[in-house]
């Protein structure tokens, strides 16, 4: 499956499972060796009877996380279609925490509620003492500013001219595994084309620039918004494609919407 690009192999557990380890997570996720994707997503039962499924993300490199907006898409839709659960609404918990899916089976688009953002430093988590707007450090001999935040995983948000000339290949992967970040981050580079559009290009961790993220993309509003650059309700252009991001503000959740495919089923022999 994919959305806007961003793609997965999706697995069913809920009736069958086995130990998905590190190492044969890469090899499916290799794309000359495997089957091929950013993410593999799993869908598996909940011992909690007000959550309808639990839902894992395993990064090409095997680490697992805890958030995935493109993916949450994808399980929303994959439940639907594999008849797992009828519901247009459904409650799944993550590695994070939980989240609420809205399926439109006529349209093809989901909803996420993607939480609330944390913007405070050790929950992000990001090395620094105090909360601030923007923080800088200074990489191969640059001065580089940034917003941080949680969208249930570690983000780090910048504002350049224009995303087609950011230098993603370079300072993308010294970001993401700055010391600054005890367990890496998502970096994402934001072109604001006025308050209610932006441009986004985004250096996933464990993943490398991926053609759309969403949990990148709430990121990037959030801290456009927050810094008063943006309006509440935004149209976030991936290379992929588009998603709409609302966000009302302090205390309130990152709500995504966007659509979804799926490529092809088959059979893994392991």
């Amino acid at each position: 499956m994919h959305g806007l690009g961003n793609d997965f192999v999706v697995f069913d557990f809920t009736e069958n499972s086995f130990a998905l380890t590190k190492g044969l997570a890469s090899r499916i996720s290799d794309r000359n060796f495997g089957v091929g994707c950013d993410q593999i997503l799993i869908v598996e039962l909940s011992p909690r009877s007000e959550i309808d499924f639990k839902y894992r993300i395993i990064n090409a490199d095997g680490s697992e996380v805890g958030q995935c907006g493109n993916g949450a898409r994808c399980i929303a839709a994959f439940v639907y279609q594999q008849g797992l659960s009828r519901k247009s609404a459904i409650k799944v918990e993550t590695m994070t925490g939980e989240m609420d899916l809205h399926h439109n089976a006529s349209t093809g688009f989901v909803t996420v509620n993607m939480g609330i953002p944390n913007f405070d430093p050790p929950a992000i988590p990001l090395d620094a003492d105090i909360l601030q707007d923007e923080y800088q450090l200074t990489i191969e001999s640059k001065a580089v500013a940034f917003s941080a935040l949680s969208i249930g995983n570690p983000h780090a948000v910048m504002r350049v001219a224009d995303v087609d000339t950011a230098p993603i290949e370079t300072l993308g992967p010294c970001l993401e595994s700055h010391p600054i970040f005890p367990e890496r981050a998502n970096i994402s580079f934001m072109q604001i084309i006025n308050r209610d559009t932006v441009k986004l290009r985004v250096f996933e961790r464990g993943v490398g620039e991926t053609i759309a993220c969403g949990s990148g993309a709430c990121a990037a509003v959030v801290s456009g918004i927050s810094l008063g650059q943006l309006n509440d309700t935004v149209c976030v252009k991936l290379p992929g494609g588009n998603l709409e991001i609302d966000w009302k503000g302090d205390g309130e959740p990152v709500m995504m919407s966007g659509p979804t495919a799926t490529v092809f089923s088959g059979i893994l022999e392991i």
